[in-house]
């Protein structure tokens, strides 16, 4: 099975790079399902329902989120409209939306999609991601009730992101890290089998600060004064996110290697789709 993964869409330049280029991926690329994370693609703060739909129509199957998920207000209310959109599972009770589902591929296989949040460095300070993560195991283990479990970590700390690839190796199928904006180097296959990312990186314009317009959070650094808002940047973008096929036999990863797109970063398609 053949699952492509693209980290946080930030503003219009990333949002709309991933509308006008996802879906000749699906078809190129014979994608079986597509899971793309949209927390800061409304001006690089949250998530409208209108982007959330564009997205989808786009080719995604499921759009994840983070920290930013309620930065717009609207996403309070449709979040729980909308199977395929997911905050943060370890949010408390009560909390609009869900944080995992399960999700059908293009081939017919039963895909877990979970969303966690790390606590490290990170606001608002959800439940426990580990206990999450095991009730969410627990409830759909792997080729029982899923022919496949996707984690997007959405966290700070490297530390605590590759923590929780060990935590769950050999009981996912993939593991991959959100919220950095910056696409790592350790793409790898854990000794159980479950394919891992620290950072997929973000498809945004990269002649930036995270996505961000340059000017105003260097000035912050170096004045330690805000002159204006941070605006998400406008140049051409980059997508970065991961490819990976998954064993239809075992549900763990085969292969898996970095995606990106763009005029920024070496362009690269894993070498197991060209």
């Amino acid at each position: 099975m053949r699952l492509l993964f693209l980290g946080d869409m930030v503003g219009k330049t990333g949002r709309v790079a991933v509308w006008e280029k996802l879906p000749g991926l699906v078809a190129d690329l014979k994608l079986d399902f597509v899971i793309v994370n949209g927390e800061n693609a409304a001006g690089g703060f949250g998530i409208t329902e209108d982007i959330f739909l564009e997205t989808i129509n786009a080719g995604a199957d499921v759009v994840t989120t983070g920290n930013h998920v309620w930065d717009q207000k609207e996403a309070v209310s449709f979040a729980g409209r909308h199977e395929q959109f997911l905050r943060p599972a370890n949010y408390p009770a009560g909390t609009p939306g869900k944080g995992s589902g399960i999700f059908y591929a293009r081939n017919g296989a039963r895909i877990l999609v979970a969303n966690i949040m790390g606590r490290v460095f990170m606001h608002p300070e959800l439940d426990d991601p580990f206990k999450s993560a095991e009730t969410i195991l627990a409830a759909a283990p792997l080729k029982e009730q899923a022919d496949a479990i996707i984690f997007d970590f959405h966290a700070e700390a490297t530390s605590e992101k590759q923590c929780f690839g060990h935590f769950v190796d050999g009981r996912a199928s993939l593991v991959v890290g959100t919220h950095t904006h910056v696409p790592t180097a350790d793409c790898q296959i854990l000794n159980g089998g479950t394919g891992y990312m620290s950072d997929a990186g973000m498809c945004g314009d990269y002649d930036s600060s995270l996505g961000m317009d340059k000017e105003e959070p260097l000035n912050r650094f170096i004045s330690k004064m805000p002159k204006g808002r941070f605006e998400a940047a406008t140049g051409p973008a980059t997508i970065c996110g991961l490819g990976i096929e998954i064993s239809d036999v075992t549900g763990l990863a085969e292969k898996i290697e970095p995606l990106r797109i763009g005029p920024r970063l070496a362009e690269t398609i894993p070498s197991f789709w060209r």
